[in-house]
């Protein structure tokens, strides 16, 4: 996924300030957890500053879930969600929400789903049944299931097939660079294999998995801890332990062992544009930070390398940017440029390869080192400002890092990254052997979508 960028005020300031000097000390989430006996695990962090709850639903399964055939079917499954179950007519998640003052929302990636709500803490335990209620009272019917199908082929249209890039970078990018593991299908799907799916395929994938041994609870607000624990208990405590284990985890992606190169066309790409990828470590990886200080470096805003080298001095690129695609197993390190009127793909390749090259050759500066720590830093502090945000930064550290724990050092880990850190990254994940080069122009007249 992209990093999220956010605006920066006066912490920028403060935090660079104090960065120059010392390390910035960041308070730690205080967290309860405890696993209940049918195996959820359920993580509760007391924060009274608002008089608000955040919930979150995390279950740990996402596109490289599908089935066989299937592509976009845990996409498809996370709007199945917000239909009826056994105890709610369809829509009621949203007047449980909505009508109160909150809102919800959920997401598919590559290795999970997830499910939130934030209202105020007053109806918190409603909520919780009603999260409970889902998990195993779906109602997988015809009705809901084409309806829902429906939707996921209208958003596949809409931002695959409408859009100029839409297919370079929510197919392709996938397709190219993954061989064998199933992340090569991406996430949301295409319309034959979406036609071809059936209510069965939908009631079989809810029950292996959608279960409590594969979900985790997270709530943070304004709550009483022993009240909310018994509301944990009634209303999770006594779903049942699912029968029989969890899928296997695919294997994952064999290293490459030679660069490989394609010409891809669309019938409306205005411009030419270049895809340059590599695959990147698993998200436990002790290297991701160093990552996303390159990342940053590289393009980090208007200042970037990217946007001063491609976009204002050469003015080959409209747009440039790199993106670390982190996953729970192999992700994609992938940067990419849109063409300026009259410039050419073999032109954006050279441009980008010049930038990957200084990376690789020189040491970054101190001053674009400690520039993009202060970016990450004051993102990650911004961000933990809201119950919502605590929330999601604990959802993040079990997804990508299997340990509520490891949200309170990544601060520190960002803060630990040298030059010579970024130095080695790049030399160790862009080389040769593992790029893919895509080119992606306008097709001929009549060409296929």
């Amino acid at each position: 996924m992209s990093l999220s960028r956010f605006a920066l005020s006066g912490m920028l300031l403060v935090v660079g300030a104090m960065a120059a000097s010392a390390q910035v000390k960041v308070a730690p989430i205080k967290f309860e957890e405890r696993v209940l006996g049918n195996g959820m695990r359920v993580v509760s962090v007391r924060d009274t500053s608002s008089p608000t709850v955040s919930i979150h639903v995390l279950y740990m399964v996402g596109g490289k879930h599908d089935p066989i055939g299937r592509s976009g079917f845990a996409h498809m499954f996370e709007h199945m969600m917000f239909k009826s179950t056994k105890n709610m007519p369809n829509e009621k998640l949203d007047r449980l929400t909505e009508d109160v003052g909150g809102w919800n929302n959920a997401s598919t990636r590559e290795d999970f789903t997830n499910y939130y709500e934030v209202v105020p803490s007053n109806h918190l335990e409603v909520l919780l049944w009603a999260e409970a209620d889902r998990m195993v009272n779906l109602n997988v019917d015809e009705k809901n299931f084409s309806s829902e199908r429906d939707v996921v082929k209208e958003e596949y249209r809409q931002s695959v097939l409408s859009q100029p890039y839409g297919k370079l970078f929510y197919t392709l990018l996938n397709e190219r660079n993954y061989l064998q593991h199933p992340y090569r299908r991406g996430v949301i799907g295409n319309l034959e294999e979406l036609g071809a799916a059936t209510p069965a395929d939908a009631e079989l994938f809810y029950r292996q998995f959608y279960r409590p041994d594969n979900a985790t609870l997270i709530v943070v607000g304004d709550f009483d801890q022993s009240q909310f624990d018994g509301w944990v208990d009634k209303y999770f405590g006594g779903i049942k332990a699912p029968e029989g284990r969890l899928p296997a985890e695919p294997a994952d992606e064999p290293e490459r062992t030679e660069a490989r190169r394609y010409e891809e066309t669309a019938p409306n790409v205005p411009f030419p544009a270049v895809a340059i990828s590599y695959l990147a470590p698993p998200s436990e990886s002790d290297d991701i930070p160093a990552l996303r200080v390159a990342e940053t470096i590289m393009s980090g805003g208007a200042s970037s390398r990217l946007y001063e080298s491609l976009v204002r001095s050469q003015q080959v690129a409209q747009e440039a940017a790199f993106n670390a695609d982190i996953r729970r197993q192999k992700g994609l390190l992938s940067l990419y440029a849109i063409a300026s009127e009259g410039k050419t793909s073999p032109m954006l390749e050279s441009a980008l390869m010049a930038e990957i090259t200084k990376m690789k050759n020189s040491p970054v500066s101190e001053r674009e080192l400690q520039k993009a720590k202060n970016l990450l830093i004051s993102s990650e502090i911004s961000y933990r400002e809201t119950n919502d945000g605590k929330a999601n930064a604990i959802e993040q550290a079990l997804a990508y890092r299997g340990s509520v724990a490891a949200v309170n050092d990544s601060v520190v880990r960002i803060q630990n990254v040298t030059a010579a850190d970024v130095m080695r990254v790049m030399n160790r994940y862009f080389n040769d052997s593992g790029r893919v080069v895509i080119h992606y122009n306008q097709a001929p007249t009549g060409g296929d979508r």
